[in-house]
C-alpha cells in the first residue's frame, strides 16, 4: 500500500521534472488507487496531452469514467485508446465494462472475446466473458477460452469452476466431473463445488443406467 510520504513524494517528481509522462502515470494510478478520482482524472488528461499517440492515459480516463458512472466519457476514452493502438486489449476490455454497464450483453461478449484474442491471460476479461455468455446462452466460444487459460493456470480454481458449470449445462457431466475434483483436490469442503459434483454424479449414473437399458 502506497504511504502518504511515496504519494507526497510523486507530487513533488512530477513538479520536478517537469510533468514527465510516466511520472504522470505514476501519479494518476496513485490517485486512482487512493479514490481521488479528479486528481486521477486531471493527470491523465495532462499526460494524454504529453504523450497524444499513447494510449495508457485514454484507458486510465476510461477506468475513472466507469468508476464514476460517467458511461458516455468511459467508452470515448477507450474507443480513444483502441484508435491509438488496436491491439490495446485493456481498451476492449474497457469497451466491454461499458456496454455490460448498460445491459448490452451481445456488445460486451464481442469486446471481452476481442480482448482475449489480444491477451488470453486476461482472467478479467475471462470471467467477464463467462457471466455474458450465461446471460446470453452461448457458451462454444467461453469454453474453449478457458481451456486455454487452464492450459497455462491449472490451478485455477475459479476457472476451474466456471468450466464445470459450462461442461454441465452442454452435457458433458464426465468433464465437469473431472473439473470438480480437480476444484476439491485443491479447496477441499468448497460447498457449491461438492453440490455440482453431486448434481453431475447423478446425471452420470442416470446416463449409464439409460445405457445399460437400451443395450
Amino acid at each position: 500500500m502506497l504511504s502518504v510520504r511515496t504519494f507526497r513524494d510523486l507530487d513533488d517528481v512530477a513538479d520536478a521534472a517537469g510533468q514527465r509522462f510516466d511520472v504522470l502515470m505514476e501519479l494518476a494510478d496513485c490517485h486512482a488507487a487512493l479514490g481521488d478520482l479528479d486528481r486521477a482524472h486531471c493527470c491523465y488528461r495532462q499526460a494524454a496531452r504529453l504523450e497524444p499517440g499513447r494510449p495508457e492515459p485514454h484507458v486510465g480516463l476510461g477506468v475513472v469514467g466507469v468508476q464514476l458512472d460517467r458511461l458516455d466519457d468511459a467508452e470515448d476514452a477507450f474507443d480513444a485508446a483502441a484508435r491509438r493502438e488496436p491491439t490495446c486489449a485493456e481498451a476492449y476490455g474497457g469497451l466491454a465494462m461499458v456496454r455490460q454497464r448498460r445491459g448490452d450483453h451481445a456488445g460486451a461478449f464481442d469486446m471481452h472475446l476481442k480482448c482475449l484474442e489480444l491477451d488470453t491471460d486476461n482472467l478479467v476479461a475471462l470471467l467477464g466473458l463467462f457471466q455474458t455468455s450465461c446471460q446470453m446462452g452461448t457458451f462454444a466460444k467461453i469454453i474453449h477460452y478457458l481451456e486455454v487459460y487452464l492450459g497455462r493456470h491449472p490451478g485455477d480454481t475459479s476457472v476451474l469452476f466456471c468450466l464445470a458449470t459450462l461442461y454441465a449445462r452442454e452435457g458433458h457431466f464426465a468433464g465437469a466431473r473431472d473439473c470438480l475434483l480437480d476444484v476439491l483436490a485443491l479447496e477441499p469442503g468448497k460447498a457449491e463445488a461438492e453440490q455440482l459434483l453431486d448434481a453431475v454424479r447423478r446425471e452420470l449414473a442416470d446416463t449409464q443406467l439409460q445405457d445399460t437399458l437400451s443395450v
